[in-house]
């Protein structure tokens, strides 16, 4: 018996997405911007307090969205939680994208913005970051002339680090009359900026958040889309019943709780951040501005093979050679002790380029 699928053209046309190697649990793991510090304890406390029947029951979601509507200053109408930060991405294709419309982004940058629009059959306008990544504000103006469905932005941007600023974003909310613009702002509380108090001026605007990074809940996937409560409720029709599980909401009410535990590793990072960039300044590796928990580096064309060399001895780093240009890596600022022995093995087995 011959059985054809009817799988979707653009499914056919596109690789399928290379999420991180397995088997990483047992080492440095500086490549997927995770926060290596961990939760706070008290959301290990929260999750072993569930009960079976808690975890046999459907989710309900009013109690804990307006617990964490008021983490974000919004009112409980401008939130809406998703299935992980990813999630509070494909709602926006859900809702505003058709097959050969336009969407715009700026890379390098999350590679989740391009897989979407291709699986969904969008057409990409692409634009590129600076030789020294900056921003590309006129190209993005430009370009929502056109009328484009949705402008993705990752602010900070990953991998470059790069934090748009205000004047740059309300030039772009401006122009955007007709395009739906998502902020991405995983790693915000990095940066000291949200665009979230600007949503009940600029009704086009969305900002996507997400629990991975600050509070530690990767593992959970729990994302989060704000917007002004007109806007978002065109998002709402695209989603299911149940997006969002319990575990995950009664981890992040917990996190929440113990904002202390954010606040040390915020610190933490930017603080390791810095240090860090210096010390390879010092090795003559040029690093780039980051307002992320992480940070670009050039290490030329030997970078490859140092990277290689790491990765055998069990620390991993995003290697970016073939989206930004040889050498290039993206490092998670994990703790101090992590931080220290990644640079002692740099140290060891690095030999600039002379």
């Amino acid at each position: 018996m011959k059985v054809h699928l009817p799988v979707r053209e653009a499914i056919l046309k596109r690789r399928t997405y290379e999420a991180p190697a397995e088997g990483r649990s047992d080492k440095l793991r500086l490549d997927f911007n995770e926060n290596t510090a961990g939760c706070s304890p008290a959301v290990r406390r929260a999750l072993a307090a569930l009960s079976a029947k808690q975890l046999a029951m459907y989710p309900e979601y009013e109690a804990p969205t307006k617990r964490l509507a008021r983490y974000f200053r919004v009112r409980p109408q401008e939130l809406l939680l998703t299935n992980g930060g990813d999630d509070a991405l494909r709602v926006f294709f859900d809702t505003f994208v058709e097959p050969r419309t336009v969407v715009l982004i700026c890379e390098p940058t999350f590679p989740m913005y391009r897989y979407y629009a291709e699986i969904y059959g969008a057409r990409l306008s692409v634009l590129r970051y600076g030789s020294e990544m900056e921003f590309p504000l006129e190209g993005v103006i430009a370009a929502l002339r056109h009328k484009t469905r949705v402008l993705f932005i990752a602010n900070p941007n990953n991998p470059t680090g790069t934090l748009l600023q205000q004047n740059e974003l309300r030039k772009i909310l401006r122009a955007a009359t007709h395009t739906a613009v998502v902020m991405d702002e995983a790693y915000a509380e990095f940066s000291g900026f949200s665009a979230v108090p600007w949503i009940r001026k600029y009704p086009q605007l969305f900002v996507a958040r997400t629990f991975s990074k600050v509070a530690g809940l990767a593992a959970l996937r729990l994302g989060a889309v704000i917007a002004c409560e007109k806007s978002l409720a065109f998002v709402r029709r695209a989603m299911p019943p149940f997006p969002v599980n319990l575990a995950a909401l009664v981890a992040a009410q917990a996190a929440l709780n113990d904002r202390a535990t954010m606040r040390r590793y915020v610190s933490a990072v930017k603080r390791l951040r810095a240090w860090f960039a210096a010390e390879l300044e010092k090795l003559d590796v040029k690093t780039y501005p980051s307002a992320g928990n992480f940070l670009l580096a050039n290490f030329g064309p030997n970078g490859p093979a140092l990277f290689q060399k790491l990765e055998k001895q069990g620390i991993l780093l995003r290697e970016r050679s073939k989206d930004i240009g040889p050498g290039f890596v993206r490092i998670t600022i994990g703790t101090q002790t992590e931080m220290r022995l990644l640079l002692k093995t740099i140290r060891k087995e690095w030999k600039a380029p002379v």
